[in-house]
């Protein structure tokens, strides 16, 4: 039976609507399920006889944490629905100096690079770490979401911030990430496949978001032998950083842009390749315009 929670449990959940939709980001990834996670939350408050609450701070987060962890393991179980982040979410900027303006926007999305390096975590790692690491929620909360021990969450959060400083150390948009997409992009172009394997990860997933939906692809093997799909000929393209990460952008010959492809690099490797080449997706991209010395795309 629905009920009609109080003006000062409506104004509680309000109050408290921004951490959760920022703890579910974390957890998730997307804006869109994040919010959809807290509608969620707010419908089974509605449901719940407020009475009982005792902490409902404590309680929204425990019912937030449960509905992601949910949607996680669905994810990890249906990988062709659950993989990629949206690129809607995505800042694209020059790979050189940026602009002040562009320099604000960027800023706005540094917590895409620390998704990714979470991506590498199964469900229960990433919502122990998020939790706990990110929100200083205490390992008995987070273990009564898991349905754990305090003491086995605690080692559960402890192997996720193992996993998450071991990829991070690597993950950087420096040089040398720079030159191993340099070294993907020309072994491409050239056709050489076992220099492509030598710069892929051998697990790691290429995600296309085409006009038809969104198409997966995993392991080292699979990823080369698609690879001429980078080595289509384009009239220009140029380096940039798509939330921080190294990636290229591509335009037709009449400056509608045709894709921007992301890549995060770890350990020296290709660990994920993220690719947008639907009309629609793009369109939604505030992008740089081409550069006027933007380099021609097309092999020498």
């Amino acid at each position: 039976m629905t009920t009609h929670p109080s003006d000062l449990v409506t104004e509680a959940f309000e109050a408290q609507r921004d951490r959760l939709r920022a703890l579910a980001y974390r957890v998730l990834g997307s804006h869109a399920d994040a919010e959809d996670v807290v509608q969620e939350a707010w419908m089974r408050l509605v449901r719940h006889d407020e009475a009982t609450i005792g902490n409902l701070a404590g309680w929204l987060t425990t019912v937030v944490g449960r509905i992601s962890l949910d949607l996680l393991r669905s994810r990890q179980a249906h990988p062709e629905t659950g993989y990629g982040h949206e690129f809607t979410d995505l800042v694209v900027t020059p790979a050189d100096e940026p602009t002040p303006d562009e320099q604000v926007a960027l800023a706005d999305s540094v917590g895409f690079a620390l998704l990714v390096v979470l991506d590498t975590l199964n469900p229960s790692e990433r919502l122990a770490f998020v939790l706990h690491d990110m929100f200083a929620i205490p390992f008995q909360e987070i273990g009564h979401i898991l349905g754990k021990s305090a003491d086995a969450t605690k080692m559960i959060a402890s192997r996720a911030r193992r996993k998450v400083q071991a990829t991070d150390r690597s993950a950087g948009p420096g040089r040398e990430h720079q030159e191993v997409v340099q070294a993907f992009r020309a072994a491409a172009v050239g056709g050489d496949f076992e220099a492509l394997l030598r710069v892929l990860d051998p697990n790691v997933k290429l995600t296309v978001d085409t006009p038809a939906g969104v198409v997966v692809t995993l392991g080292a093997t699979e990823v080369a032998a698609g690879a001429r799909m980078f080595s289509g000929e384009v009239a220009r393209q140029r380096p940039v950083l798509v939330n921080g990460v190294p990636g290229h952008m591509s335009w037709r010959s009449d400056g509608t842009p045709l894709s921007v492809i992301a890549f995060t690099v770890a350990d020296g490797r290709i660990t994920d390749i993220h690719i947008v080449v639907d009309p629609a997706k793009l369109a939604s991209i505030p992008p740089p315009a081409p550069a006027a010395g933007a380099q021609d795309a097309r092999p020498r």
